[in-house]
This record gives structure tokens, sequence and C-alpha cells, in this order.
């Protein structure tokens, strides 16, 4: 697809067609990745995208349990007095 630089104040931009937009769900801020002989524009996420819906899940299922202990058996606190 050819795309034509336009003018934004001193800067140069593209416009993008709104099914090129909802195809690859752009928001406000997209990620510009710079690779030699290409310019790269891809969707921004969250990092954390989906967690809280995993989390849910996890316990719903009994998985968000600790694997260890918080205090051993054999921990003294007097020594960190």
């Amino acid at each position: 697809m050819d795309v034509s630089l336009i003018s934004i104040g001193n800067s140069k931009g593209i416009r993008l067609s709104k099914t090129v937009i909802e195809k690859y769900n752009l928001q406000d801020t997209i990620e510009l990745i710079l690779e030699k002989d290409y310019i790269i524009l891809k969707p921004k996420t969250s990092s954390r995208k989906g967690w809280d819906k995993a989390f849910k899940k996890m316990h719903e299922n009994g998985d968000d349990k600790s694997l260890m202990a918080d205090v051993f058996e054999d921990e003294n606190f007097e020594e960190w007095s």
C-alpha cells in the first residue's frame, strides 16, 4: 500500500485509513520500530493487558495459592532484632 507524506507543521506524517485503524485496533499511541531499511508501525498494547482476567481465573481454579510458606518452622526472628 502506498501512502503519501503530509505536512504537519514543520514535520511530515502519514494518514491511515479508517479500515487500517480498525483492522489493527490502533488507538491514540502506536509503537514505531526502526529496523534496517524498514519502519514498522505496531499497535501499542499494555504490558499487563488481560492480567485481571487471568488472575480472576486463577483464583476461581484455586491456582493462586502460595507455593511456599511465608515463615519456615526453623526461622529465628530474634537474630533480626
